[in-house]
């Protein structure tokens, strides 16, 4: 679509940076005629420009993506950027509101924009009836936040940087002064060690079975033991074995 402009609102440079270079590789014909790291920027872009779409983090500093959202829904479209997980997604789902999950990926933004395209020509501003209804639910949720934990990893890629879900992780495993970071598809080597990562990952997400070693819980198809006691963790859809040390073997007892 011609002529079609956006801006993208997001405090975390990095996360700006790849949500703009994903939408120009899937839509080369929108123009991106403003970023803001902040609410207030946000909304001093979209008075000076009015764009088409506003690509809104939800958390920011000063103003936030819903308070900017309720002053603007119904001079552009707004696309939520959120990092809060399903329990938030069935909230944007419900109210039939656009969002993308940090770190966007490129399916999902091509769906996003698939919609985009088709819809813009006859916009249906957000309604604020559906806005209260996403700010009712986010605000429930609180206690099912896990900013505090590892959500995505940067892994350089080639000549640019790449995000990659933590939840699409197999395992981390140290490697001389590096960390393999394993996925279905590749390997990739990070500098950050493993006790560094133990401290940050959701522990109900990932286990350490080995000094060297944490794996997702949810990639495990399998584990056995030995007769001295240790374990070997099969995975699924991979054929790594990863070997589970005496120590984490109770881990597995509900197995």
């Amino acid at each position: 679509m011609e002529n079609t402009t956006a801006i993208i609102a997001e405090d975390e440079k990095e996360l700006r940076n790849h949500l703009r270079s994903q939408l120009l590789e899937i839509w080369p014909e929108l123009q991106i005629v403003g970023e803001a790291r902040n609410g207030k920027e946000a909304l001093e872009l979209i008075e000076r420009h009015g764009p088409d779409i506003a690509f809104l983090d939800i958390q920011m500093p000063g103003l936030s993506g819903m308070e900017v959202a309720r002053k603007v829904a119904r001079s552009c479209r707004v696309v939520f950027v959120t990092a809060y997980d399903e329990y938030a997604v069935k909230a944007f789902e419900n109210e039939v509101v656009d969002y993308l999950l940090k770190p966007v990926t490129r399916e999902r933004l091509g769906k996003t924009v698939s919609r985009l395209k088709s819809e813009i020509t006859s916009p249906d501003p957000l309604a604020l009836e559906a806005l209260q209804g996403v700010e009712r639910v986010l605000a429930g949720l609180t206690e099912h936040k896990s900013t505090n934990f590892l959500r995505w990893i940067r892994v350089q890629h080639e000549k640019s940087l790449q995000l990659i879900p933590v939840d699409e992780i197999y395992y981390f495993k140290s490697s001389d002064k590096y960390t393999v970071v394993r996925t279905e598809t590749n390997e990739h080597l990070i500098r950050k060690p493993i006790k560094e990562l133990i401290r940050e990952l959701d522990p109900h997400l990932f286990w350490q079975i080995h000094r060297g070693t944490v794996v997702n819980v949810t990639r495990i198809a399998g584990v056995s033991r030995s007769l001295t006691g240790k374990g070997a963790v099969r995975l699924k859809n991979i054929s790594d074995s990863l070997t589970v040390s005496q120590p984490y073997m109770h881990l597995f007892k509900q197995m």
